[in-house]
């Protein structure tokens, strides 16, 4: 039996640490867009050079998109464009999934 390339490709982008946990706090924000400096503060365990990496790669894969506001200082947010936002919903089950069936130790979780 061969496997899915749709599910094969899903994987390719939710596999890799943290994209998925990022497209998820977007998801969960007004506008789904929010400055870097939240996202390094909220998504805690995640360096600065790592998040600005799963960033860029998001927005290749055309899930985030960066908005620069010209100003003085100027404003860079990220914003969950509508196919991240398809993405978001389409994790929900997962999430209601996990929650069901996997038992974390909270403790380590704040």
């Amino acid at each position: 039996m061969k496997v899915c390339p749709y599910l094969e490709s899903s994987f390719e982008i939710l596999g890799r640490r943290w994209n998925g946990l990022i497209i998820h706090y977007l998801s969960n924000c007004p506008d789904f867009t929010a400055h870097f400096s939240q996202m390094k503060r909220d998504l805690n365990d995640i360096t600065p050079r790592s998040l600005s990496l799963k960033l860029t790669e998001l927005a290749e894969f055309d899930l985030v998109e960066k908005i620069v506001t010209a100003g003085t200082p100027v404003i860079i947010t990220y914003h969950l464009t509508e196919k991240g936002q398809q993405l978001a919903i389409a994790l929900q089950p997962i999430q209601a999934w996990a929650q069901k069936n996997i038992e974390l130790d909270l403790s380590n979780h704040q």
